[in-house]
């Protein structure tokens, strides 16, 4: 494994790291968790680089690649760190673009200039206006920036259509390894004289390294549309001069932040085509849908993508794609290919759904189109095909789909015998791949089934690559195709192009980036592309020879869904294969605390990366208890937005459960979150005397003295305890009589807006049912679910109330329905974690909110017009779940009233989280990026609508407008 974490963490006090705290105004991180986020991407590979600057300009670049130079360390940009082959891991100083260098710095004509931290989401986003888009459309859109796409060449679905990244880039505005900013693009032959004199002698370099190697380029590159590995050297040849491919910015492309730094960079944009229509061709067996591609492309097609069996089987049961892969298939096929076509009318794309469903035809297959016109399901559709890698890897254990061949392109019409010929590689080392992508141009996602925490897995890997690679070159193939060469696929250039080839290439690199004594083998993400290592050298493995459990660790809650030691624990935090879609801005929830800071620390995939370190001791022996845990965690709201949004469904919401359970443990729990927790057992006294309680916000002075002793935010109001508080004895308790709901009232409704426990119970009635409340078996104090005391980590204190609530729901079959998300959903969610068993099983299936069971059932309600407009705001809990949706079809049920749902991630509030005062700014900040602004257009006769208790708080302490439970307002409705 690599260098113990401990050890390089103490180069924070070195003169390196002071000095770029002195000499930039960047953020400067060099602590052993900061290191360990940002020593792995979405490849196999884990190497703890020197420290992290997050630049705030580009001049904060230039004197962190100065520093360098003068110190000896290396320098490796990084974009959105998803890359698949190890080029964005290395031992340097990782410069993250992406929190401040994401800038559209123009748009003229048919060309924008951008900052290299932008995302292609975002460029695309500021691209509407002008009716334009970048095409090149890896499915990491969301999240990938364009400096890490130009250092790929990435590709994506259209590149058929478009080409590819080298195609799209016009001029690269790039910093040299000694300092020189100079913009690289068209270059005429004869320099002018303002071009400096370094640059002019790089120039005259490489021309004469394409001069001279030109008729070996021409006899060794393959002549696939998709190559992307070693240096564009046919852009530095007289030939590919002469055709117009002799832009010095297309060399720079592909070279992985090996040769400059790119400071700014020219796209060229295409008008935007308004209307798509797909067509999903169902295939018997794999083999036939490989060898229709190449009929597919003649119709002209802007991309044909495969899904294969297993994906198909993989995505059914994650619950976000269910529906949607079942809506696209005719009966049981082996594969699919997804067929699109773009334009500017309908018929015309009619008509090429048509010609499809002849050629289908004529391939012995009629009737095997599923044909899809509607936007919003071509939508859902394309986040199917775009979670390929990651539904992939969402298989549980440690066999793995393992990236390291999956880029691979042949001819069309070589396709069908070069996949069947690779599957019996693959039957030959008892294995099996996992295939997706994109067919239209051979270059096929394939992933063998592999465990890299096996010495014999990882011989196998490298067979597997040997084998396959013979086979691209038997077809005249290449063996990279869109992913890049990092350090997976750099060591294979030699048989691919040839010694005289790759010499090029290592002359191209030092023409760039000469080496020194200090840095021999350059300053710019040395031993990538030219001198690299071994593709199997464990050393440089996520999971090296040494990566073990730390066998101290015994977690709090179950997790032996998850296979694996530490009761699976470890292997349920392994799932995060760093793929990035937490990182995404444009949709979902995910995640809200980085959205509000964009620090990589703050992120799931941060946090995931920190609490595997933890788990197997690369932070130390304090394990989930360390300082770089807790403040990893710190900004964790629990949303559960990830269980949902994340493809291979990392559910850290209940990992920071446990890490705040081991903290508890090793360190005590704080006074303010005791507090908090143990509210179920004084809130009932807090009821007799509201005022005594309330005291805090009334009186002058308290309020601050709050804080100073507890950490609640002086600038919060609490909630008010209200002497009308909800009492179990206004309902009957349950027997079981028909039409009977047993209604669960929360701590929160309960005592702070009991209105709404009393609405409930209206329109429970009003819609037949016969509601009744639940009592304990022992003791008069109400039936709590454990929320605040898992808000804590106090899992022993949940566990018991898990307990004490089963125990009086189980004696019934009546549904179980409650008013607050976060409350009523522990029973579906935590209840299986404190108490897994049959028992909660049951229990868990008959939990519902009230807007959930009006909507499933359909009760007849018979409700009056409100002339009003509502906008609804989906508490995280609801939409982790997926019964958002439900609470809006119920208030659309109110004749006249115009219901919005908010688009929105967190309100910020998140339980106790925003009332915390070194918690408030990013809690005003989450509720600034979309919820606010929402509310704020709303017009002021708006009725705002959210179910969430801490939510309602948050609008009305933020947005100074009141907000209500959607019961509310169905109760104000009754007729």
């Amino acid at each position: 494994m690599n260098a113990s974490i401990g050890t390089a963490a103490r180069i924070a006090d070195s003169r390196f790291a002071q000095r770029l705290q002195r000499e930039t105004e960047g953020e400067v991180l060099f602590s052993a968790g900061d290191r360990g986020r940002y020593a792995t991407d979405a490849s196999i590979y884990q190497q703890m680089p020197v420290g992290v600057l997050v630049p705030r300009s580009l001049a904060d670049v230039a004197a962190a690649m100065a520093i360098c130079r003068e110190e000896g360390v290396p320098v490796l940009p990084r974009g959105g760190g998803t890359s698949q082959c190890g080029q964005t891991v290395n031992r340097a100083l990782v410069l993250d673009c992406t929190p401040h260098l994401r800038r559209v710095l123009s748009i003229e004509g048919d060309t924008a200039t951008v900052e290299p931290g932008i995302t292609l989401g975002a460029l695309n986003e500021a691209l509407k206006a002008s009716k334009q888009f970048y095409p090149v459309d890896p499915s990491t859109w969301q999240r990938c920036t364009i400096g890490g796409m130009a250092g790929n060449n990435s590709c994506g679905s259209k590149s058929i259509r478009y080409g590819l990244m080298a195609d799209n880039v016009r001029a690269i505005d790039a910093i040299l390894a000694d300092g020189t900013r100079f913009r690289f693009g068209d270059i005429p032959e004869n320099l002018g004289p303002d071009v400096p004199g370094s640059v002019a002698d790089l120039v005259a370099k490489l021309r004469a390294i394409g001069s001279r190697e030109a008729e070996e380029i021409a006899a060794r590159f393959p002549t696939q549309l998709r190559r992307v590995g070693g240096y564009n050297l046919d852009a530095l040849t007289p030939a590919g001069r002469a055709a117009g491919r002799g832009s010095l910015a297309r060399l720079l492309v592909g070279s992985e932040g090996t040769l400059a730094f790119s400071a700014a960079l020219d796209l060229k944009l295409w008008p935007i085509k308004p209307r798509k229509v797909l067509g999903i061709c169902q295939f018997p067996s794999f083999r036939q849908a490989m060898a229709a591609s190449q009929h597919l492309v003649t119709l002209d097609p802007e991309a044909v993508e495969l899904v294969d069996r297993t994906m198909i089987d993989l995505g059914r049961s994650i619950p976000i794609y269910r529906d949607t892969i079942e809506k696209i298939l005719i009966g049981e096929p082996d594969s699919l290919l997804i067929v699109e076509f773009h334009g500017h009318d309908d018929a015309s794309l009619l008509q090429g759904l048509d010609r499809l469903e002849e050629m289908m035809g004529d391939l012995g297959l009629p009737g095997q189109v599923v044909r899809i016109t509607d936007a919003g399901f071509q939508a859902r559709v394309a986040e199917v095909r775009e979670a390929g890698l990651n539904i992939m890897m969402s298989m549980k254990g440690d066999g793995k789909p393992v990236s390291f061949i999956e880029d691979c392109a042949v001819p069309l019409a070589d396709l069908a015998d070069y996949t069947e010929r690779l599957n019996d590689v693959f039957a030959k080392h008892g294995t099996k791949g996992t295939w997706y992508a994109h067919a239209s141009v051979g270059c096929l996602h394939v992933r063998p089934v592999l465990n890299m925490k096996s010495g014999e897995d990882v011989t196998k890997m490298r067979a597997i690559a040997e084998e396959c690679f013979a086979l691209v070159r038997e077809y005249k193939g290449s063996h990279s195709g869109e992913h890049g060469d990092g350090i997976v696929r750099s060591e294979f250039h030699v048989p691919m192009f040839g010694t005289r080839i790759v010499k090029a290439f290592e002359a191209v690199k030092d023409a760039f980036d000469p080496g020194t004594p200090e840095l021999p083998h350059g300053l710019l993400n040395p031993n990538r592309v030219v001198h690299p290592p071994r593709m199997d050298d464990r050393t440089l493995f996520r999971y090296g020879p040494d990566y073990a459990a730390d066998p101290a660790v015994t977690p709090a809650l179950d997790w032996s869904a998850w296979p694996g030691p530490q009761g699976g624990l470890l292997g349920a935090v392994e799932m995060c294969n760093n793929n990035g879609t937490c990182r995404k801005f444009d949709a979902g929830a995910m995640c809200p605390s980085y959205r509000a800071t964009r620090q990589e620390q703050h992120l799931t995939r941060g946090r995931a990366n920190t609490l595997r370190l933890a788990l197997t001791g690369q932070l130390g022996s304090e394990g989930l208890a360390a300082d770089e845990v807790a403040e990893a965690m710190s900004l964790c709201v629990g949303c559960k937005a990830c269980k949902r949004e994340c493809p291979t469904g990392v559910d850290m919401a209940k990992m920071k459960i446990e890490a705040a359970h081991a903290r508890g443990r090793a360190r005590g729990v704080a006074l303010r979150d005791r507090l908090i927790a143990s509210m179920p057992h004084w809130a009932p006294y807090a009821a007799i005397a509201p005022i005594l309680f309330n005291a805090r916000d009334l009186i002058p002075g308290l309020a601050k003295l709050s804080e100073r002793l507890t950490g609640l935010a002086a600038g919060r109001t609490l909630p008010r305890f209200r002497g009308d508080a909800f009492h179990d004895a206004e309902l009957r308790a349950p027997d079981g009589r028909a039409n009977e709901v047993i209604l669960l009232p929360d701590l929160f409704n309960r005592y702070f807006e009991p209105e709404n426990i009393r609405a409930a119970i209206r329109v429970l009635r009003a819609a037949g049912a016969d509601p009744a409340v639940a009592r304990p078996a022992r003791g008069s104090r109400p039936l709590d679910e454990g929320r605040t005391w898992l808000a804590a980590g106090m899992v022993e204190q949940a566990r018991a109330e898990a307990r004490r609530t089963r125990a009086a729901l189980s004696a019934w079959d009546s549904p179980v329905l409650g008013l607050e998300p976060s409350c009523l959903l522990t029973l579906r969610d935590e209840f299986l974690s404190l108490l897994p068993g049959e028992a909660t099983q049951k229990l868990a299936a008959r939990a519902m909110l009230v807007s959930e069971w009006l909507a499933k059932t359909r009760a007849p309600l018979q409700l009056k017009p409100i002339g009003a407009e509502a906008h609804i705001h989906g508490h995280c809990h609801q939409k982790a779940v997926g019964d958002f949706p439900a609470a809006v079809a119920t208030l659309t049920r109110i004749p006249g009233l115009k219901v919005t749902p908010i688009t929105s991630s967190c309100c910020g509030m998140a339980g106790a989280f925003g009332y915390d005062a070194e918690k408030l700014p990013t809690s005003i900040a989450m509720a600034e990026l979309s919820l606010l602004p929402h509310i704020r257009r709303t017009a002021p006769t708006a009725l705002i609508v959210a179910d969430g208790t801490s939510c309602r708080h948050q609008i009305a302490d933020l947005a100074k407008r009141p907000a209500l439970h959607s019961i509310r307002l169905l109760d104000m409705a009754l007729a």
